[in-house]
């Protein structure tokens, strides 16, 4: 698949995040963004996942099992495809849509992006007071731990209009600046109020801010914001797109968790090697580059 070209048109270029918000970003963790995406980019994005729930792919992975791919037979109600702008055009020409990564560089000060990760993410509607499709409290770098930098960062793109309704990315505004944040492993617990609690009792002041998206527009957090979300309670499916990203000062670096155990994550296999052994976080092949103000 093609890379995207590093241009915007001066439309574009009025819609990317002003210094104040930068510091917005850099105080609260969090950002959205005016609307950015024309409904023609999503609504193919739509039928490109349709065609990647039906089992086509157009450039597939070699690698099978180092990433969440889910399948018609798996019970969930969260649907987690990852890597699937690798693998199918429609969802390609979403997940490399320049303007994107264009705005995570100027949230991240960083001259370059690359592609960490996506997720195609299919929330399904559950009924009234029910906790299916609860995502836990968690935080992405927790789950990134191999990672150096600390200013990766998250484009959640809803593909229709978002209420809280449809059970969107809930962020808890300024977590980031949080201490030990990058261990917090909670995504698959869906007890969100005693997790709540926890943080009371340590101090922490709670704001809840729901990502309630316009069709078009794009939510963006820092690795290190705590991040969750509610059940669908409405009466469709909930089809968005994580765009996970790395700046240009992200590479590998091996880690150990509190037990002394060597941590790996999926994604390493993915890559080529370093002269050292150790995965290559800028591999093109899977972790190409987004946007660049070097390359232009």
């Amino acid at each position: 698949m093609e890379t995207c070209a590093f241009r915007l048109s001066e439309e574009q270029l009025a819609l990317l995040p002003t210094e104040a918000d930068i510091a917005f970003y850099e105080e609260h963790g969090w950002y959205i963004s005016k609307q950015i995406l024309p409904d023609e980019l999503l609504d193919t994005a739509i039928l490109g996942s349709e065609r990647y729930y039906r089992g086509e792919r157009d450039t597939p992975l070699l690698v099978k099992n180092a990433y969440s791919d889910w399948k018609p037979q798996d019970k969930s109600f969260i649907r987690n495809n990852e890597f699937v702008s690798l693998q199918n055009k429609q969802l390609h020409e979403l997940g490399f849509y320049p303007i994107i990564a264009a705005i995570a560089a100027r949230l991240s000060r960083t001259k370059r992006i690359r592609l960490f990760a996506d997720s195609l993410l299919c929330k399904l509607p559950t009924i009234k007071d029910s906790h299916n499709g609860v995502v836990g409290w968690h935080t992405d770098k927790a789950y990134w731990s191999t990672c150096s930098s600390d200013k990766l960062l998250t484009a959640w793109i809803p593909f229709q209009n978002c209420d809280e309704s449809l059970g969107p990315l809930i962020v808890i505004d300024g977590s980031h600046k949080w201490k030990d944040t990058h261990l917090m492993k909670n995504f698959f617990d869906p007890n969100l109020n005693e997790l709540e609690e926890k943080f009371r009792q340590q101090g922490k002041q709670i704001t809840k801010v729901p990502m309630t998206l316009q069709k078009g527009q794009v939510s963006f957090h820092h690795c290190l914001t705590i991040h969750g979300s509610s059940p669908n309670y409405s009466n469709s499916l909930r089809l968005a797109m994580a765009v996970h990203m790395q700046d240009d000062g992200n590479h590998y670096r091996p880690f150990w968790n509190q037990k002394g155990e060597q941590i790996h994550i999926g994604y390493e296999a993915l890559c080529r090697k370093l002269q050292n052994g150790h995965p290559d976080f800028s591999d093109p092949a899977v972790f190409p580059i987004l946007w660049s103000e070097i390359e232009r």
